[in-house]
């Protein structure tokens, strides 16, 4: 590999290495949750990352606030990720349980959201962690803790 922002080959990378590349330099063009919905890196380190996303209009649920799974996909991508981050190259992981708490409605304009998701535990065959999410004037919106699978 030449640089830290090119991906020759992602299984030859740590979990920290490849977030870290796949963020800085994003491909456009290639598809996955980040592109849909718009989330970008703000923070990838060992063990903790924090992402946003602004809400837009196709995020709506019936009332016209913001669907619940849009911080759900928030939430499951920053936690699974900041367990990613302790992971060596080659070993992978997956969601095993996603458990969220809703603590307040979000506007479709109320700006931009920021999750964060910070490790607890990474084990052999399991990891957990936790994560929050933040309204753009700073307010809890939603909080959870995952366990992921760990595969060695």
């Amino acid at each position: 590999m030449s640089t830290e922002t090119e991906i020759h080959d992602p299984a030859s990378m740590s979990g920290l290495e490849l977030l870290r590349a796949a963020m800085s330099d994003p491909d456009p063009d290639r598809p996955g949750i980040w592109r849909l919905l718009g989330m970008g890196a703000k923070e990838i380190e060992e063990g903790r990352v924090s992402f946003t996303v602004t809400p837009q209009a196709d995020f709506a649920n019936p009332l016209g606030s913001v669907h619940g799974g849009i911080c759900a996909t928030l939430l499951d991508s920053v936690m699974g990720c900041a367990v990613h981050t302790t992971l060596p190259a080659g070993v992978g992981y997956t969601t095993l349980e996603l458990k969220i708490n809703y603590i307040r409605a979000v506007a479709v304009d109320a700006g931009e959201l920021t999750a964060t998701g910070t490790v607890i535990h990474v084990g052999g065959r399991t990891a957990t962690a936790e994560g929050k999410v933040f309204s753009d004037d700073g307010k809890l919106v939603a909080h959870g803790t995952t366990t992921c699978i760990v595969f060695r």
